[in-house]
Parts: C-alpha cells; structure tokens; sequence
C-alpha cells in the first residue's frame, strides 16, 4: 500500500513539474509573440514618420522665378501636405547637373529629381518633338503646357518610361530678340541666331544661321557679337538679362515653344510608401494647374514691361503676309516629322493631329 501511494506520488509530481514546464513555454512564446508584435508596430511606426529627402538638379539661376516660385513653392506644397515626411532639396544653376545631362542624370541617379527642357537633348525625345513643331500658334504658356501634359498622358511615349514624370510645363510662343531690327524675312537673312531643338532646323528655312548653345550662355555670346540674336521666351529678357544686349523684339509666336520636364529617379519613385505616391500624385496637379502651367505668362509679361521701360526694347509685329510667308516656309519641319515617325514605326499624322487638337481644345 505504501508503496502504490509512494508511485502515486511520483506520478503526480512528474505532472505537475511538466505541467509548470509547457506552462513556462506557453508564456514564453506568448512573450516573444508580444514582443515580435511590438517591434513590427514600432518598425511600421517608425516608417509612417520616414523623412525622404531628394536632390533636384536644373540649370536656371538661383533669383529666376522657375526656382524661386516652381521649385521652392512645390516643395513647399509637397512638405506641407506630407506632414514634413518629403524634403526637395534643389542644385539650380547647374551647380549639380548641366542642362543637357539632367535627364540622363535623373535616370542613372546623379539626381534624384531634374528639371531641364527636352530639347538639350535632341533625339533623345523624338514624339516629344511634336509639342516643338513651328507652325503652330500657342497664344501663352498656359496653353502650351497644357497641350504638353495631357498630350503625353495619352500618348504615353516609350521615351519618357524610364523615369517618373511628376509634370511637364511649357514657355509658350518665343519671339525672335536681335541686336539689328527684323521687320520681314529679307531682314533675317544671314543672321546669327541662337538656336536650342527644332529652331536649329527651324531657322535655316527663314535664311538665319542657328547657333546651337543653351540658355545660360547666350547672354555673354549676344554681348560679345556671336551672335546677333536670340530665339526665346520673352522672359529671357528680364530673367536672363538679354535685354541688356540686345534692342528689338520681333513677335513670332508661330515659331517656337519649349517642353521642359520636372521628373524623377524611377527607384527613387518605386521605393516610397503608396501613401507618399499619392501625395505626389495630388500636388503635382494642383500644383501645374494652379502654378506651373502659367508660369512663362507671368514672366513674360513682366520682362517685357520691364525691357521697354527700363532697356527701350522696340516691338515689331509682322504683318499677316508676313506672318503667312513665315509660317509656309517651315511647312517642311511638320513634314519631316511625320516621315521620321513612320520610319520609326509610329504614326506621325495621329501624334501630330494629336496635338492640333489639344491646342484647338484649350
């Protein structure tokens, strides 16, 4: 009998030491689970308060209103609507990248984000192209940046899909600034004429000679005789100080207009959160809409104010005939653009009736 009471007892025992055991196991796991819990909620709080930071490289000088009132009020708008968590940092003058390396710089990482116009890179872009075609009239700026922006939206050009476009803007009409008055074509010919995209092509149809170099160097090549005028925005003028080298103005706005793009690095893009794109997606088209696609006009405007007080700049508007003999002789850019668009396999008559219809719409 004692010794049945004795097993009994041993038997018990071995229960209840085992029992405490997976007892002992059960809080233990139910503690790491806890505390796995807690580290997952920590690491997700600490992503949801993630500060991302991004470089933004352009060419425009550090006073011009594209830095000043684009780029600083976009990345003013971005932080605010992201709580701080998105910081845009901005390189202007082409103190991080040049002009006519942006993109390239955008898509291998140089920058985070660029700003430059399409046209630096000729080739590079060739739908694009079409948004710089002469001979069509875009009345502002306004206008032409919303031709460009819903233009590729519906396009969807291969050459712009290797990095995130945020939004595109455009300059609108350019008109021709020289040292000597250009009233008609005869005028023109033999002229020396800095030239950026299309006017290289455009301009040698009109009896110029085009002088390829970008914006920041035309000011010293007008001052030192290099050339005898220049192919722009009026806002050239003011923010690039051409005004000061130069003294006529003749009205072309069926001659040029510019593209530039405001884009970004695609890992860049890929890696944030889905709520951060979204706040990207929404600013950037309030942000073009309210800012951004009007942006020449309101430079233009005051640049021109300005070189005919301060500078005497004379305006010169062509006659109709005039405007006609222009307009019928750079027929042919239209022309080549359709015929290299099919011989790279596109339809050079829909993208080109693509963008005659945006701009009859707006």
């Amino acid at each position: 009998m004692k010794m049945k009471l004795l097993v009994l007892g041993i038997v018990a025992l071995s229960v209840m030491l085992f029992a405490g055991c997976d007892t002992g196991e059960v809080d233990d796991a139910e503690a790491e689970a806890e505390d796995a819990a807690e580290t997952e909620e920590e690491a997700e709080a600490e992503e949801e308060g993630e500060i991302f930071e991004f470089s933004l490289a352009h060419f425009f000088p550090a006073g011009h209103p594209a830095e000043a009132d684009m780029v600083q009020g976009w990345a003013e708008e971005l932080a605010r609507a992201s709580d701080g968590r998105i910081e845009i940092i901005s390189y202007p003058g082409q103190t991080l990248l040049d002009a006519d390396d942006t993109y390239e710089g955008v898509v291998s990482g140089a920058a985070d984000i660029g700003l430059s116009a399409f046209f630096y890179t000729r080739g590079r872009f060739p739908i694009l192209e079409a948004f710089e075609l002469p001979g069509i009239v875009y009345e502002n700026s306004y206008i032409a940046s919303k031709v460009a922006w819903e233009g590729i939206k519906e396009l969807e050009p291969e050459e712009v899909q290797d990095t995130e476009l945020m939004f595109v803007l455009a300059t609108g009409p350019g008109d021709l600034f020289t040292t000597e008055p250009v009233r008609n074509l005869d005028d023109l010919q033999g002229m020396k004429i800095r030239a950026a995209g299309l006017s290289a092509d455009t301009l040698p149809l009109l009896g110029a000679t085009p002088e390829a170099m970008p914006q920041p160097d035309a000011y010293e090549a007008l001052q030192r005789g290099l050339v005898d005028g220049n192919l722009a925005p009026v806002e050239v003028l003011k923010g690039w100080n051409h005004g000061e080298v130069t003294d006529y103005l003749t009205r072309t706005p069926f001659l040029y207009n510019a593209v530039f793009f405001v884009t970004m690095n695609q890992q860049k893009w890929d890696a944030l959160p889905e709520e951060l794109q979204e706040i990207f997606l929404e600013v950037n088209e309030n942000f073009h809409e309210e800012v951004a696609a009007g942006l020449w006009d309101a430079q233009n405007e005051e640049a021109l104010e300005w070189a005919v007080e301060e500078t005497g700049q004379e305006i010169i508007e062509l006659s109709d005939d005039e405007k006609e003999k222009w307009i019928e002789r750079v027929q042919p850019i239209q022309d080549d653009f359709i015929m290299k668009m099919d011989e790279l396999g596109f339809d050079g008559e829909a993208i080109l009736e693509t963008v005659e219809r945006l701009v009859e719409q707006y």
